[in-house]
């Protein structure tokens, strides 16, 4: 166990000056990333075109092309492989996102919730667990479902 937080310490927790901030920002794209993905997987079936809802909201969110999002997505998996919960993520996105940059996470968090066009249980519950552990209000929560529901109407 002391091990395992050794190795989050040292690999997502950095001493203000040797921040690196392409380093910061490649890390926070994959905690973001891999907290979708973890969405996607809530409702424990995953379709090719949630697949492709998520590589545009990870085009979009981070300004990346095609091939960039899929190696995102193929780190963010292998980053969930290894995680025991979701404080690394949640932890690193804390320390350096607005609360503006959270809520449009938790955006994007529905988004991929609302990616099959139906939100199971598991899904809900899950957003809600992630907004409440980035700090999110309960208000800035509900707005980001009405909003992720709107764009899913008006997709396709």
């Amino acid at each position: 166990m002391i091990i395992k937080l050794r190795q989050f310490f040292d690999q997502y927790i950095f001493i203000e000056d040797q921040v690196n901030e392409q380093v910061t920002e490649h890390h926070l794209q994959v905690a973001c990333a891999a907290l979708m993905i973890e969405v996607l997987y809530a409702d424990h079936k995953f379709e090719q075109d949630e697949l492709e809802v998520l590589r545009t909201a990870l085009q979009d969110a981070f300004e990346l092309t095609g091939p960039e999002a899929d190696e995102l997505i193929r780190l963010a998996e292998a980053e969930i492989e290894q995680a025991t919960d979701y404080y690394q993520f949640t932890a690193l996105i804390n320390e350096f996102y607005t609360q503006q940059q959270k809520r449009e996470l938790v955006t994007r968090l529905w988004q991929m919730a609302y990616a099959d066009f139906k939100i199971h249980k598991f899904e809900e519950h899950l957003v809600r667990r992630l907004a409440d552990l980035l700090h999110v209000p309960h208000s800035a929560f509900i707005q980001s479902k009405h909003r992720a529901s709107a764009d899913s109407r008006t997709r396709d």
